[in-house]
């Protein structure tokens, strides 16, 4: 048995003990015997012993919309917004299931970042889904919002992508751009809403005070739509809400919640299976590390794109791994350790394509004490440190930061990581207050 089946498995008898002894659930063999009562002593034993996270399945929207029998898009011409991410907890794709679904016409597709089948690492073109035979419509090329020519005949605009929790990973941008555009159409806009793989609790990281204009294709800077913290603490169909109200969208917004998802919950904790949001986010740790040390991607160290783990290795061919390490166990760093490795990234377009790289290897031991955003700001001071030279950032480290100082304060002024991040404190704490009113679950 797998241990995915296990862990269904393992919810369907937890949740039949919980729901009081539901009759159906038992034998009728059973019922009104001795081996009734044992049944019962049994589970009582097993649900004492059962960790709260096995017994923890998640029903993504999509699944919650099927039980309400689509009744929200009845006779509506629908356009979905989605990838490979999106589908049920038996792992049905939601187009598929929107396709068939009786009194809805599913009438095009529309593609994020990473393609309808999220195997691409570059911008990505129009075209026809071959099980279907509909329109793809992409979001992530010469447009990023949904043009009124996309939307010609369209009645609904449904959305159910997977993100990983991170201010800068673009399916937020996606989500935001989307919502512009079905105001402007005068048309719904659907989330089927889906967990947060990293938690609900956690609000962590600098708040951008200045946002980059939109350019002419309509993307503006996706990787950093609106200013909240890196790590957010909230699900797509909660930002959805606050996006709507707080900064002016104001489109007919209905959210479908999940069933079963509580904020403490990571993704493993869910019985859902890990489907990779893109091509190079192939792990819960690395989507865990993601909001702090997703940054290094913006400076010019590889970040492992192409390996077996990418974004959970981060090195250069002229890194004296040892010296960065050194710098590293000299300080207290919670929930994680790091190692000197060497590594060959194999990602298209990168410079080191190829090239063994020197660098650093994070392992994150207690997830519980892990702040990743304070975590990256320890690793590019660390760099910095021993290769004040050769270690540079890209225009784009501000952006994905929040903070237009915060690598001057870390390199040329050496201010300690966690006064860095001292600074943005109060601005989280207004946010979490913000967020309250928007929080389903």
């Amino acid at each position: 048995m797998s241990y995915s089946t296990y862990v269904r498995l393992t919810f369907v008898i937890c949740r039949g003990y919980k729901n009081k002894f539901f009759p159906s659930s038992v034998s009728p063999c059973l019922r009104g015997s001795g081996l009734h009562h044992i049944f019962f002593l049994l589970i009582l034993l097993f649900t004492m012993f059962c960790p709260s996270y096995i017994c923890a399945a998640v029903l993504p929207g999509i699944d919650v919309l099927s039980q309400q029998n689509f009744q929200i898009l009845q006779n509506k011409r629908v356009g979905l917004i989605t990838n490979h991410t999106g589908r049920s907890a038996s792992g049905e794709s939601t187009i598929d299931l929107l396709h068939r679904a009786p009194g809805v016409s599913l009438a095009a597709l529309f593609s994020p970042e990473h393609g309808i089948r999220g195997e691409s690492d570059d911008t990505v073109s129009s075209g026809i889904d071959e099980r279907t035979g509909l329109p793809i419509h992409s979001l992530y090329g010469a447009t990023c919002r949904p043009t009124p020519e996309m939307l010609t005949g369209i009645d609904v605009l449904v959305f159910d992508i997977q993100d990983i929790g991170t201010r800068f990973y673009t399916y937020i941008g996606t989500l935001s751009l989307a919502m512009r555009a079905a105001k402007g159409a005068n048309i719904p806009f659907v989330v089927l809403d889906r967990p947060n793989p990293i938690g609900g609790d956690a609000v962590q990281g600098a708040i951008p005070t200045t946002m980059m204009p939109e350019r002419k294709s309509g993307c503006g800077s996706i990787t950093s739509i609106h200013s909240i913290p890196t790590r957010h603490g909230m699900t797509m169909g909660e930002l959805a809400r606050l996006f709507n109200e707080e900064y002016g969208i104001g489109c007919a917004l209905t959210v479908i919640p999940m069933q079963g998802w509580q904020r403490s919950l990571y993704y493993d904790q869910t019985a859902l299976t890990w489907v990779n949001p893109s091509p190079n986010m192939k792990s819960l740790p690395a989507a865990l590390l993601y909001p702090g040390f997703g940054i290094l991607e913006t400076t010019n160290l590889s970040v492992g794109r192409g390996t077996a783990r990418p974004f959970e290795v981060y090195g250069a061919p002229w890194v004296n791994a040892e010296e960065v390490l050194k710098i590293l166990r000299s300080r207290t760093i919670p929930g994680v350790t790091f190692a000197a490795t060497e590594f060959v990234p194999t990602a298209a377009g990168h410079p080191y394509r190829g090239k063994n790289c020197s660098g650093i290897s994070v392992v994150i031991t207690d997830r519980e004490k892990l702040d990743p955003i304070l975590a990256g700001l320890h690793l590019v001071q660390a760099f910095h440190q021993a290769h004040p030279r050769q270690f540079k950032r890209y225009g784009g480290f501000a952006t994905e930061v929040g903070d237009r100082d915060a690598w001057e304060l870390l390199t040329l002024r050496g201010i300690s990581p966690d006064a860095v991040a001292g600074r943005w404190a109060e601005g989280v704490e207004l946010f979490r207050r913000l967020r309250e009113k928007y929080l389903l679950y």
